[in-house]
């Protein structure tokens, strides 16, 4: 592939459109210029270290550091799921929650597409498994984390509902049906429009990168089908199993509506 490499001289030229940006804020008394070059500041120098660390990890090509890496991604990423709703259960039950689900749906799907239809050799190649970890893992983050906030937030609005249902006999879970299918679905809502949008209102990010790289359109194009199929899957299945999870942490074996488990931030 013929690959245009840039120079930080490109990247400080690029640097300019957040620069305007700034000053734009300023101008018009938004007041978020220093958020803007703060991001930003924060955005390169991230990057940065995951570059210089990531191609100290290619080089090695070992199944300890490839399995490092990921272990400190997925942890970081339950963190987040766990502290991004606005309710969530106290104590450490939305940490195991957030664990539970990252952990699950990401390396299923990232294990599935390695042994099937990537093949990479040796199968831990960091080349392929840390970038499509990363990837999914950014879906299942959001998709967990939506799901979650919607079914939190929906308890106390639904309660007088969700405890007449409960009264009448009904299970925790028949009680708590139509709320979870209502919080699932706000989970999966983002994949659904990305991929309707995919390929007519957008070039997704990694077939613009491969476009750029010097790759055929159509070989692009099939990574990029492979890539929101998997992404769809491990969705779903971490939106899914929070909700589910969740529903189970706050009813008790008596059946009860347990919102004393809950807090605000």
């Amino acid at each position: 592939m013929n690959v245009i490499h840039l120079s930080f001289t490109d990247l400080a030229i690029a640097a300019v459109l957040v620069i305007a940006s700034a000053v734009a804020s300023v101008a018009l008394h938004l007041q978020v210029h220093r958020q803007v070059l703060w991001a930003a500041t924060r955005m390169v120098v991230q990057l940065l270290l995951v570059g210089l660390v990531l191609r100290i990890v290619f080089s090695a090509g070992s199944a300890p550091a490839t399995l490092l890496i990921v272990l400190l991604m997925i942890g970081a990423a339950a963190r987040e799921v766990a502290v991004r709703p606005a309710v969530r259960l106290r104590g450490w039950a939305n940490y195991r929650i957030g664990a539970l689900v990252v952990g699950a749906s990401s390396v299923a799907t990232v294990c599935l597409a390695l042994f099937t239809a990537l093949q990479p050799s040796p199968w831990y190649d960091p080349r392929y498994a840390i970038p499509l970890m990363g990837i999914v893992l950014g879906t299942v983050l959001n998709s967990a984390s939506l799901a979650l906030d919607s079914f939190y937030g929906g308890l106390a609005a639904n309660r007088a509902a969700i405890e007449a249902r409960l009264a009448l006999g009904a299970t925790a879970r028949e009680a708590f049906a139509s709320l979870t299918r209502l919080s699932i679905r706000r989970g999966l809502i983002p994949l659904i429009n990305q991929m309707s949008a995919a390929g007519i209102i957008t070039l997704p990010g990694i077939m613009t990168g491969q476009l750029l790289a010097g790759m055929d359109p159509l070989e692009s194009v099939k990574y990029q089908i492979l890539l929101l199929f998997l992404l769809t899957g491990a969705g779903g299945m971490a939106a899914a199993g929070a909700v589910y999870l969740a529903s189970a942490s706050v009813s008790d074996d008596r059946q009860r509506l347990r919102l004393d488990r809950l807090k605000g931030r």
